[in-house]
């Protein structure tokens, strides 16, 4: 089946009936809402070097069979790519590294898909999908086309397709059928048990009240504190909070029971949160900030929180945001991520290939030692 191409400069192009129609699992990134108000609000915009072109492929009749999400970028800062020492490398080779092309989602390195097709779509529209990337970023003179955090079942795709396949090791929390968080904890040595019973008990006798809120269940008094949580520890830490206050208030009340916030009161103030998103079957968690000190609540919002949550509402896993060595005391185990490149320079591609293998080794060797470390009793 042949198909047309067209490239759309927003999220909000696609209706969302036709956003409905693309099978996604109920990712709340790869959404309208959630692309959408990025967009809008200014964070993925063409002034941070997010510019929008998004790949939609239609049949003859108009009617849409596929998406991919689509962003030509002049700099990679928000998408995790982990290129930083690309750009040198090609200009020694008398080559420009940008502009390049990205399927990703902004300031977001969360694995999902990235092929949307219409769930009644032929085996075909992913392969097709790949394919019209590739033309694009030949058209647009890209360095590539980088797809970034896919899932298992694109991984193999897109390896079929010829891209380059990069691992990456994130740590994730996975549900093996637990009743309860006691139930959980109850899988941890002793001494490891007795650490988080330990930090749990630091915050209930700090006095605090600890509430989970969906996004529609948020009014628009209690987000400017929410964003304050969120934006102070970017500052902190010398990083730039991208999300304006506008998009949590937009994308809250969009998504619904899609956001999940855990949040901790002090005499009817709210102290500290941490910002989740949910699927059909993986709780995410993205932002944490507090404006006190309290010994164990980051643990207990940004984790213990999020892993009762999981496992109340029957979810597989938590994916508690990148990188993270101390999510390993907390039973958060090594999982590959991938990320594919297409590179348009022949010499280029080669060295790139190379260098992942050369990568691979030590990354997987980097993941064996993190298991070395989970805190689980002997079986």
């Amino acid at each position: 089946m042949s198909y047309r191409v067209k490239l759309l400069g927003a999220a909000s192009d696609l209706t969302a009936e036709e956003w409905q129609q693309l099978a996604t699992g109920g990712d709340p990134f790869v959404s309208r809402e959630f692309l959408g108000a990025a967009e809008d609000s200014g964070a993925a915009s063409p002034a941070l070097a997010w510019q929008p072109l998004h790949l939609a492929l239609r049949e003859a009749d108009g009617q849409l069979a596929g998406l991919l999400p689509l962003y030509l970028r002049q700099h990679s800062f928000g998408d995790f790519s982990r290129d930083w020492n690309w750009p040198p490398a090609w200009q020694r080779a008398g080559l420009d590294y940008y502009p390049k092309l990205v399927s990703g989602i902004p300031f977001t390195p969360s694995p999902g898909p990235r092929l949307l097709a219409r769930g009644d779509a032929p085996a075909t529209l992913r392969p097709a999908l790949i394919q019209a990337a590739i033309e694009v970023a030949s058209e647009c003179h890209a360095s590539s086309w980088q797809c970034l955090f896919v899932n298992e079942a694109e991984h193999a795709l897109l390896a079929d397709a010829g891209l380059l396949l990069r691992r990456g090791v994130q740590f994730h929390w996975i549900n093996r059928g637990y009743r309860d968080f006691a139930d959980f904890l109850a899988t941890f040595s002793a001494d490891k048990r007795k650490k988080i019973r330990r930090e749990q008990r630091a915050v209930a006798e700090a006095g605090l009240r600890l509430e989970t809120r969906h996004g529609d269940e948020i009014d628009t008094a209690l987000w400017p504190a929410l964003h304050r949580h969120y934006r102070d520890t970017f500052t902190r830490y010398g990083n730039h909070p991208a999300f304006p206050l506008e998009f949590f208030e937009r994308v809250g009340g969009e998504l619904g029971r899609r956001m999940v916030v855990f949040i901790a009161w002090c005499d009817e103030q709210p102290v500290a949160s941490a910002i989740c998103y949910r699927s059909d079957s993986v709780l995410y968690g993205r932002h944490w900030g507090s404006d006190i000190d309290c010994p164990g609540l980051h643990f207990e919002l940004s984790y213990y929180q999020g892993i009762g949550y999981a496992i109340a509402n029957g979810l597989t896993r938590f994916e508690a945001g990148a990188q993270g060595e101390h999510k390993l005391a907390r039973g958060f185990e090594p999982c590959a991520t991938w990320s594919a490149f297409w590179i348009a320079d022949p010499r280029m591609r080669g060295a790139l290939a190379d260098f992942i293998r050369r990568e691979d080794k030590a990354v997987q060797d980097y993941g064996a030692e993190m298991a070395r470390h989970l805190p689980f009793r002997a079986a």
